[in-house]
């Protein structure tokens, strides 16, 4: 004979089972579904239960970096350009995610071409199929009014989906890092090989770093959640660190000696603008204007608490 509590258990099994099995019926759409946060927002999804999709340019270029989940994924054709493609690739979805983020201009592609005008053409497409749910992904501090074409470009692009899809949910996650290196490990090497670390200005900025599961996990979440419609939430982690203070607890932890050597923004500027024109420049002014400012999360906007998400510390993984 079960007792109340274990037939309180079962019970919650087959909530759980039921919320599963209803989201198999829910096909979402991840656009960037191979880069860095797409790869673990397409995992989370399909633990959840989701029918995932990746839309992408390049199909079979994508397929070698989908590890295992080539049998549990497909890979739709489209372009950010392309109305056509978009709308084949949208079909019968419940959900699209636009993870799509371009750091780099070229000369065939810009940051208003992504940003801009292919995030509100995702939009445009959205509405039309009538798509339940859209998320965009932007960042923290995307203001028309920034000297980075960049931020602007996000700050445009998060005004002209709002416009084409009044319910769309905007994530703006701080820098992103992960267990495998990303950002605190990029860092890392340089604290490591450099005897002398140069400091975006004085290194005053403050950052708030957050784990890409994290926001992977909130993409579910918003999801999930009515709620979250229409809504902005800005992701940052439970540390707040300046630039000085992640290299300074870097090199205590590689048991490191370094000078810091303050560099004025006006040169960064300018090493930024000569590095451009390479094929892959190890320093954009993108990242030169967002290193100029705070980079956490503002009271305004809902935030991981809302979502009921307690953010993983790097501090406390031992990644700083």
């Amino acid at each position: 004979m079960k007792t109340h509590g274990q037939s309180e258990f079962w019970q919650l099994k087959r909530d759980q089972r039921g919320m599963i099995a209803a989201r198999t019926n829910r096909k979402a759409i991840v656009l960037g579904g191979t880069g860095f946060l797409g790869k673990r927002v397409v995992q989370e999804l399909r633990n959840q239960g989701f029918s995932v999709c990746i839309a992408t340019r390049f199909p079979e270029r994508a397929a070698r970096s989908t590890d295992g989940w080539r049998k549990e994924v497909r890979l739709i054709q489209s372009d950010l350009s392309d109305h056509g493609s978009l709308e084949r690739a949208f079909e019968g979805a419940s959900a699209v995610i636009n993870c799509v983020g371009l750091y780099i201009e070229s000369r065939t592609e810009t940051f208003r071409d992504v940003h801009v005008v292919g995030a509100r053409t995702v939009a445009e497409v959205a509405r039309s199929l009538g798509v339940q749910d859209l998320i965009h992904i932007s960042g923290i501090n995307a203001k028309r009014d920034s000297p980075s074409a960049y931020v602007r470009a996000r700050a445009e692009g998060e005004d002209d989906v709002r416009r084409a899809f009044p319910a769309a949910t905007i994530l703006r996650p701080s820098v992103m890092f992960s267990r495998s290196g990303a950002f605190f490990g990029d860092l890392d090497a340089i604290v490591r090989r450099l005897p002398i670390i140069p400091l975006f200005g004085d290194g005053s900025t403050r950052l708030q770093p957050v784990h890409v599961g994290d926001v992977a996990k909130a993409v579910f979440r918003t999801l999930d959640h009515v709620g979250a419609r229409g809504r902005v939430f800005e992701l940052g982690g439970p540390d707040v660190f300046t630039y000085r203070e992640i290299l300074q607890r870097l090199a205590g932890r590689a048991g490191k000696r370094r000078l810091f050597l303050p560099l004025p923004f006006l040169l960064w500027w300018s090493l930024a603008a000569m590095m451009n024109f390479l094929p892959r420049p190890p320093l954009t002014p993108a990242q030169v204007a967002l290193m100029q400012q705070n980079n956490v999360v503002v009271d305004s906007v809902a935030t991981f608490a809302d979502l009921s998400i307690a953010p993983q510390s790097a501090i406390a993984l031992g990644l700083v």
